[in-house]
């Protein structure tokens, strides 16, 4: 059985399978859009529009690379706040023209640097939480990879929160927590055991909705399985939740994270 840690190792594999390819197996006629007109395009979100199942959806993905040149080009997944507000403003564009959002995370969590906290990385979160809730269709996450601190929350605000198998969704990284509680960043392994960072582990205390299996070294770029049961899952479950009128959507939203949060 893996241990947390076992899990963690596998989230940040560098041969995990990115958020481009689940857009790639999953939707038909994925079209990019870029930037938060006002500072530039982040290119650790990844954001667009395609079909899913012949139905416009919105898709908004943050995006790890898989070798080191392209980590650099991605940031490490690390999103600044034009990243939040691309995503933000395609958020509201898919409300204006009534499409479900679907969110994939994969973050170490929020950029820390200087720029960043000068250009609103606070507000920036902050924003797309309140947004989020309160956005009149229908929203999945699914947490791919790593889903660490405020930079994964600002896109799981989600009706429906799915993580695969070997997924990690925290507060902050087992290293950051070690050194905070522990003053010791060594006792990361120790530290992700006592966070219940595992899909397991929020499965059982309501965080999570849905767990998805993967492959037993985790899910790659091959894992052609586990793009269909994905597929699959998100079909049914936008179908669901279409069957909700709005005020019923929101007020169910409203209450996931009231529960969550209490």
């Amino acid at each position: 059985m893996k241990s947390a840690w076992d899990k963690v190792c596998i989230a940040r594999n560098m041969e995990r399978a990115r958020a481009t390819d689940y857009i790639e197996n999953i939707f038909d006629g994925f079209i990019e859009l870029h930037g938060d007109r006002n500072f530039g395009d982040d290119k650790s979100i990844v954001a667009g529009i395609a079909l899913l199942d012949g139905d416009p959806v919105t898709v908004i993905a943050q995006q790890k690379g898989k070798n080191t040149s392209e980590n650099i080009e991605r940031n490490f997944g690390m999103t600044n706040p034009e990243g939040y507000r691309k995503a933000l403003r395609l958020m509201k564009q898919a409300e204006k023209f009534n499409r479900p959002i679907i969110t994939f995370i994969d973050t170490p969590g929020a950029y820390p640097g200087i720029g960043a906290e000068e250009r609103g990385q606070g507000e920036a979160i902050a924003r797309n939480i309140f947004e989020m809730s309160k956005l009149k269709v229908p929203i999945i996450s699914i947490v791919i990879g790593e889903g660490s601190s405020g930079g994964a929350l600002a896109l799981g605000i989600g009706d429906e929160i799915i993580m695969l198998e070997n997924a990690v969704y925290s507060i902050l990284s087992p290293e950051g927590f070690a050194t905070i509680l522990y003053k010791d960043a060594s006792r990361n392994v120790e530290a992700a055991e006592k966070m219940k960072m595992t899909a397991e582990d929020l499965k059982r205390l309501g965080v999570i909705d849905k767990i998805i299996k993967e492959p037993e070294g985790g899910v790659t770029e091959e894992s052609r399985e586990v793009f269909i049961n994905v597929k699959k899952v998100l079909i049914e479950d936008i179908t669901t939740l279409k069957k909700n009128d709005t005020e019923k959507l929101l007020s169910k939203r409203y209450d996931k994270f009231r529960k969550i949060g209490g």
